[in-house]
């Protein structure tokens, strides 16, 4: 399997080609975000192996720049950058695993191949419907490119429908996905924030994206209605 490792360290780069190597990966290397962006879009890579603190330009927008392009090469950060908020950012931006620095080669290698089973699936950093796009990692709505703000309920409710994009999904199912398991929540509770996010989503801008499908449940247009 080939893989790209972009770090700028040259001797960490070159320790980690040679680690890879003996566990049978073929390596090869990239020492700046820009010319990684670049081997990573003309490459044919089956997986990334992504510094942070990169040349150029960060790993972050590395990642973030692939996925919008709607490349999803399966991408394994390995950073020193060991903060839960470093470990956030990078996967809600679109990474599929997160490694901090000082690392085991036998781990890294493992966390690789179980990457490689998953394969190239798509994994989108923002969730779109048409023109009406979720950022989760910034907590953002959009309907074009007018911004919508969205209580945390509402935002919950349409990130879980937005992935769902044209399925029926029963009032129980949603209460059971975005309200407490354990809470004593009615039904009608649905229905009360479906309509306040309809007239937020759906009114203003003359559109029919959360439909009610009669004695089902609840639909998000994929097309954004």
């Amino acid at each position: 399997m080939r893989v790209l490792v972009v770090e700028d360290e040259r001797r960490m780069a070159a320790a980690l080609q040679q680690g890879l190597q003996a566990e049978g990966f073929a390596v090869d290397l990239a020492h700046d975000g820009v010319d990684g962006l670049h081997q990573a879009r003309e490459g044919g890579y089956d997986a990334i192996v992504l510094d942070v603190m990169l040349p150029k330009l960060s790993g972050y927008r590395v990642c973030e720049r692939l996925r919008q392009e709607q490349n999803w090469v399966p991408i394994l950060i390995l950073s020193a950058k060991d903060g839960e908020y470093d470990q956030a950012d990078g996967l809600d931006l679109g990474a599929d695993d997160y490694l901090t620095k000082p690392f085991s080669y036998v781990v890294l290698a493992a966390r690789l191949r179980a990457l490689l089973r998953r394969g190239p699936t798509r994994r989108p950093a923002v969730l779109h419907a048409g023109d009406l796009r979720l950022d989760p990692a910034r907590r953002r709505v959009f309907r074009g490119e007018a911004g919508i703000e969205l209580t945390p309920r509402e935002f919950a409710l349409l990130e879980y429908l937005i992935r769902r994009p044209d399925e029926v999904i029963s009032k129980s199912k949603i209460l059971e996905h975005v309200w407490d398991a354990y809470a004593s929540t009615d039904l009608n509770a649905v229905e009360v924030y479906v309509g306040y996010l309809r007239r937020k989503i759906d009114a203003p801008f003359g559109r029919n994206a959360l439909q009610t499908v009669r004695g089902v449940g609840y639909r998000l247009a994929g097309d954004g209605g």
